[in-house]
């Protein structure tokens, strides 16, 4: 197997990056930096509690948007799905989490972090379905 772009310290960074924000959000807030809840929580009608919530994923976009402008060449794709494929997907990440009570990054990032059995267990079973999921389409769905 041979390593393409293995980038271990702009890795690191991300990481780190990733721990640091996750756990000022969680001292300044008491919340979980888990993007599912953050977005699902704007459709509900707490007072004074959608601030935060903005600025976490204004934050997300500004991101993006300086990597995009920073590093282009980064996020390239060479992905070849059609929008409807795409648009199911979606969809199907968004139930799985409202079924798991959380996404990747509340269980797998925060959960795990604060040694949830909980989290633990759904972040085991993203994986385990994702392996399961490419071996299908691979095997059966003549994906390459």
């Amino acid at each position: 197997m041979e390593l393409v772009d293995f980038t271990p310290y702009s890795a690191l960074l991300g990481g780190v990056m990733i721990g640091l924000a996750s756990c000022l959000l969680w001292w300044t807030t008491g919340r979980v930096a888990g993007i599912s809840g953050v977005v699902g929580g704007l459709w509900q009608a707490v007072a004074g509690d959608s601030a935060w919530r903005l600025v976490f994923l204004g934050g997300l976009v500004a991101g993006g948007i300086v990597a995009a402008l920073t590093t282009p060449d980064r996020l390239a794709s060479t992905l070849d799905r059609s929008l409807p494929m795409m648009a199911i997907g979606g969809l199907l990440v968004g139930l799985g989490t409202r079924i798991g009570n959380g996404c990747t990054s509340g269980h797998g990032v925060c959960g795990i972090a604060r040694f949830s059995p909980r989290s633990i267990v759904a972040t085991i079973t993203f994986i385990a379905a994702g392996v399961v999921t490419v071996f299908a389409l691979k095997t059966f769905g003549g994906v390459a």
